[in-house]
């Protein structure tokens, strides 16, 4: 298939997002990110808004700038939060949990223990498993990041981030910018995803995959792997 950044093609179930209006001039995946930011600057820094409807378990969050937080969230301890960031109903925040500035998690998301979300979109019932960082990212509709999972965000050379696929180049508008992982895809545990990686609706990345440039929908991708056994030496181990 022709490499995409169309969000007709990663994001079919536009429905379990909270803002009907926020893609009414949003065409490309890499629109989205840009819209967050304007979007929260004028939904909750300006009226600065700082509401949180959650249910705090353990010691409350550490709450920075502005923030709205719905009904039936449940935040655990140790969760730092900084605004501007819109967390919608009946998500789960573990512990040890960052949402770092212009994110947004609809409804029925989660955020494993120990994980980073920075300058994300989680459409409805995505969620990231713990120990991993997502970073100016866009996850569809119950899409899924396994545990200890890193999406890198950046270039090396801290250039412009270009969708790169059998010769084609696309830029993505930003010198950060890490994955794209369309409506029920996964990511499994502690794989790596390269900066500006798009990753199609219902395709999965096995676990300790390194994947980059456009992945189409209805994929299983994983690296050849051979498991070695060779006789060994008995050694006790000192105490």
């Amino acid at each position: 298939m022709q490499m995409s950044t169309s969000i007709d093609y990663f994001f079919q179930r536009r429905d379990r997002f909270p803002f009907p209006d926020f893609f009414t001039d949003v065409h490309e995946t890499w629109e989205i990110l840009l819209k967050a930011k304007s979007f929260l600057k004028e939904f909750l820094v300006e009226p600065g808004i700082k509401e949180n409807h959650g249910i705090c378990k353990g010691e409350a969050p550490a709450l920075y700038n502005e923030y709205y937080i719905g009904e039936g969230t449940v935040i655990y301890n140790d969760v730092t939060i900084i605004g501007p960031a819109y967390i919608g109903k009946n998500c789960e925040l573990m512990p040890g949990a960052i949402i770092r500035p212009y994110t947004i998690l609809s409804d029925n998301c989660s955020v494993g223990h120990g994980s980073e979300v920075k300058h994300c979109v989680f459409f409805g019932g995505a969620k990231i498993s713990s120990l991993a960082f997502a970073g100016d990212s866009i996850l569809g509709a119950s899409a899924r990041i396994g545990s200890g999972v890193i999406t890198a965000n950046r270039r090396f050379d801290q250039g412009e981030v270009k969708l790169r696929d059998e010769g084609e180049r696309k830029s993505l508008g930003d010198s950060f910018f890490g994955v794209v992982l369309g409506d029920s895809a996964r990511i499994g545990a502690n794989s790596v995803t390269q900066p500006g990686t798009h990753i199609g609706p219902y395709s999965w990345i096995y676990p300790l995959t390194n994947v980059r440039g456009f992945i189409d929908a209805e994929q299983h991708v994983y690296h050849p792997r051979e498991i070695v056994k060779e006789p060994a030496a008995r050694l006790e181990l000192k105490p």
